[in-house]
């Protein structure tokens, strides 16, 4: 339940019901539901996606802007004069309006010392506040301009004389007409030589008022009342004629929006509420009653809401009315965001004036609530209204009763608009929900433009400006709302404060605090190819055949006309076939053996999906050794399998028309460039792994397993690479509708056998890294330094048996010159071993210490210390007469010498 209908539901069709709760429970019992209703949004709210995204250093947009003055955000057109007039600080310019940055002329409006002076006595900031700030910047007639400033806190207004470009020098006084506050939110809208505004009438802004200036008259204004105004915030107003065959001869009417604190409700805050006012403009006033005040005043809500999570956009920020050729054809579209900030959500809703128009010619009235402690303050009015009907404009019906203008209104009519201007039925949108809703955008202004496309159909393109400095262009196709772009307008990340469009020069013009930016309203050649200008579904662009090009249908002519394609469902399928690609034609890329390779893929659309594949098959972002980025791919350290073709694909899903449309952004060839090697060392290893696979296997030490593959080709050479890999069965050219079925976030699951080229050699092989070099640099520096310490202690015989025997076998019968006596050792070992066996043969029954002693005679290794080898002492004499046969590695004269091992503490003999 939203803020309104949480308070209407206590509330049984303006019968007034006490509610049972007590005013704190109910601000704790709503502050509860807001704060629910707020994390749902947040959580759940929809979020619009532009399809493409132009920075600003990539578009040719013009700016304007002077040193040293700022707050170029008044914007006035002028289309008989081609030119735009742009109100600063201290500044007025006439610019190009054609080429924003071309200067025709430039006058300055200064504060004097006097003003400055009471200006800053009053608490306000010399450099900031206490200057004159142009805000209001009106057409009087073919030679002036109406121009006011805040002028230090002392708004004035003067005469601009567009031939000499000066000002007239007599300044008027400019409450009513101009806010006082530079920040503060006002509108005004010239009307027939009339000044219609809606500001605050004092120094602290307490006095707000929708005001009518003209000089023959008296300034006509609204009450001071919070039921009239209660705190606005002014954003937008327009004048709507009626025309001139009007059947009722009503009277052209002045349309105010704004957004002020509502009247209706007790709240646990202050509730803000969108409004839309109304006066005539043939309004004079009451004759007693309502003297020099609006006689036609009367306001009702705006409604821009989410149904279907009850969430209510509560503050309107900018309004454009899109007039029509009769008043009942207009169309106002209008920003609107959350007070409540932390939610993020924007929104643009459309009105129908007929809509509005009943509202206030048939709407029921609402009057205070006289009952306290109610959680409303005001209640639909039950009573009998009088006639005429108060509010309504002066129309045939009210002549025919001598009722000509406003003077000559009974006092019980003007008392009852006095007392009563508030509307109970609200202005709802069309189709009862935001056009377009955008998450983490906050939308300042908008601008609308009709535009008929190939087709006949007649579209509204919406054009809104952010706090960021970007404009989002949209565009309205069955009801629903398709982002076509955003374009970053302004250098800084600053609010757009005005946004002005030109229809003849087919441009955008942007004020802010920094400058004056000028754009395009479409950037069809930005699109290279068919399917790109077709799925941008632009009303703006088509594309042309015969000259490759998106072209802007605007500027064509009518030959070009007939042979433009465009499709605003975006149905690629319409643009014309083209040829396949060539896998001739693909980029060659050329790296080294265990580098990384960046294949770039650059793509335009935020709502397509790159698709990576490499020779036939797809990529994921789970395959190994692979990074699927936004401009490219990455591939880390290439290794013999990762060569052959890499196609880039993209892939959009266009929801209007209901398919899935593909096309080849990029082709690549990436082979390795490879130093000579020397032919491969035959090992036992090596012919292993030869048998067991030919073309490739798994690398495998110890427990490092990877998933590379060991290729093995005799066509690396210095000067060549790899030949080429095994053709795909992929079809460069996607089918004849373009089409393939493809779900966004949806992969096919890796291959579990990488292929290899039929052309590899067995005879050479190489080593996949599973990590990177450095890893794998590490791990065989280890390998070899654990080799080292084996071998040294082998050779120093400090391992125990399978390592000596093993030193034996490799050194075999050669003698060594630097320890001949281990000999001797080894022979007398191998005899006393021999005699051990024949004692053990012939005495089988000898008790088991004998038995036990001779076992540890036999599984001597060499390593411990035995009673035959006395103290251990290696003798001084050699053995070098013993022939060969009979020597034993580890025969030791044990009585002439005993040896003394590494390990032992006591003597052994």
């Amino acid at each position: 339940m939203n803020q309104y209908s949480l308070a209407d539901a206590m509330t049984d069709k303006g019968n007034l019901t006490v509610p049972k709760l007590s005013e704190s429970n109910m601000g704790f019992g709503v502050l509860g539901v807001f704060l629910g209703l707020l994390l749902e949004v947040s959580t759940h709210g929809p979020h619009a996606v532009p399809r493409t995204s132009w920075k600003q250093q990539d578009l040719d947009l013009m700016e304007f802007s002077e040193p040293g003055i700022f707050n170029y955000s008044t914007l006035l057109l002028n289309e008989e004069r081609d030119a735009l007039y742009v109100g600063a600080r201290e500044a007025i310019f006439e610019l190009s309006k054609k080429n924003v940055t071309i200067r025709n002329k430039k006058v300055l409006w200064r504060v004097s010392e006097q003003p400055m002076a009471m200006c800053t006595l009053k608490g306000k900031s010399k450099e900031r506040d206490c200057l004159n700030y142009i805000r209001v910047l009106q057409v009087v007639d073919d030679e002036r301009l109406y121009v006011c400033g805040t002028h230090a806190f002392q708004p004035q207004c003067d005469y601009l004389n567009l031939g000499e470009f000066s000002l007239e020098g007599q300044p008027e006084d400019g409450r009513g007409k101009c806010s006082f506050d530079p920040s503060q939110s006002f509108t005004t809208v010239m009307v027939d030589g009339e000044l219609y505004s809606g500001t605050a009438y004092n120094f602290l802004g307490s006095e707000p008022i929708i005001s009518r200036y003209s000089p023959p008259h008296s300034l006509l204004r609204t009450e001071y009342s919070t039921s009239w105004l209660n705190e606005p915030s002014f954003v937008f107003a327009d004048v709507i004629r009626e025309g001139k065959n009007k059947a009722d001869g009503e009277d052209d009417k002045i349309y105010y929006f704004f957004t002020e604190v509502s009247v209706e409700y007790e709240f646990f805050g202050k509730l803000l509420i969108p409004r839309v006012a109304r006066v005539c403009k043939g309004d004079l006033g009451g004759q007693r009653t309502l003297q020099k005040k609006w006689t036609s005043f009367l306001k009702a809500k705006l409604v821009c809401s989410m149904p279907e999570l009850s969430f209510v956009f509560n503050v309107v920020h900018d309004v454009f009315i899109l007039k029509g050729s009769d008043w009942s054809d207009t169309v106002f579209y209008g920003v609107f965001t959350s007070q409540w900030g932390n939610v993020g959500l924007s929104a643009v809703c459309a009105y129908h004036m007929t809509t509005v128009e009943e509202v206030f010619s048939k709407g029921k009235y609402m009057q205070k609530a006289t009952v306290e402690q109610s959680h409303t303050k005001w209640v639909r009015y039950n009573g009998i209204t009088p006639s005429p009907r108060p509010g309504a404009c002066i129309n045939n019906l009210m002549r025919q009763q001598n009722i000509s203008s406003s003077l000559h209104l009974p006092d019980k009519t003007l008392q009852f608009v006095k007392d009563h201007p508030l509307l109970e039925d609200p202005v709802l949108p069309i189709g009862n929900r935001p056009r377009l809703i955008t998450k983490d955008v906050n939308y300042t202004q908008i601008v609308v433009e009709r535009v008929q496309a190939l087709d006949k159909n007649i579209y509204d393109v919406i054009f809104t400006g952010t706090d960021k400095g970007v404009l989002h262009k949209s565009v309205l196709f069955e009801g629903e709302v398709h982002i076509v772009e955003e374009i970053q307008l302004l250098r800084n990340s600053e609010p757009i404060k005005n946004l002005l469009l030109s229809p003849e020069t087919q441009s955008l013009y942007a004020g802010s605090d920094s400058g004056v930016v000028q754009s395009p309203t479409a950037f069809c050649s930005k699109y290279s190819s068919c399917d790109d200008c077709i799925l941008a579904r632009d009303p703006y662009c088509a594309w042309d055949p015969k000259d490759a090009a998106c072209v802007n249908i605007l500027n064509s002519s009518s030959q070009q006309f007939r042979r433009l394609i465009q499709s605003l469902n975006g149905d690629a399928d319409r643009c014309p076939s083209v040829s396949a690609v060539s896998q001739k034609d693909y980029q060659r890329v050329t790296v080294r053996l265990g580098s990384s390779a960046d294949l770039p893929c650059l793509i335009n659309s935020n709502l397509a999906h790159v698709m990576w594949k490499s020779n036939g098959s797809l990529l994921t972002e789970a395959s190994r050794f692979h990074f699927i980025a936004e401009n490219g791919l990455l591939i880390y350290s290439v290794a013999p399998e990762d060569q052959g073709y890499y196609e880039c694909w993209s892939v959009e899903w266009a929801p209007a028309a209901g398919k899935n449309f593909s096309r080849l952004l990029a082709g690549y060839i990436l082979s390795l460039d490879l130093p000579p090697r020397p032919p491969p060392q035959a090992s036992p290893v090596a012919t292993t792994l030869g048998n067991q696979e030919t073309s490739g296997t798994h690398a495998v030490e110890g427990n490092l397993k990877t998933d590379r593959v060991l290729l093995t080709s005799a066509s690396f050479t210095a000067a060549v690479v790899l030949t080429s890999p095994p053709q795909t069965d992929l079809s460069l050219t996607p089918p004849p509708s373009s089409t393939i079925k493809f779900q966004p976030k949806q992969y096919l699951p890796p291959n579990s056998v990488v292929p290899h080229p039929d052309s590899q050699d067995p005879s050479a092989e190489y080593l996949q890294h599973n990590n990177s070099m450095a890893l794998l640099f590490l791990f065989l520096l280890f390998f070899l330094l654990f080799l080292a310490a084996m071998v040294y202690n082998c050779h120093m015989q400090y391992l125990p048996a399978p390592c000596l025997r093993l030193r034996a076998a490799l050194l075999g019968s050669h003698k060594s010159a630097h320890q001949p006596e281990y000999r001797a050792c080894e022979a007398g070992l191998m005899e006393a071993s021999a005699m051990d066996k024949i004692n053990m043969t012939e005495q089988p029954m000898q008790n088991g210490s004998q038995t036990t002693q001779n076992l540890r005679a036999l599984r001597d290794t060499g390593y411990e210390t035995e009673p035959e080898c006395g103290n251990g002492q290696v003798p001084s004499h050699s053995f070098g007469g013993d022939s060969p046969s009979q020597e034993k590695p580890f025969d030791v004269d044990c009585d002439s010498q005993s040896i003394q091992f590494a390990d032992a503490d006591e003597p052994c003999c």
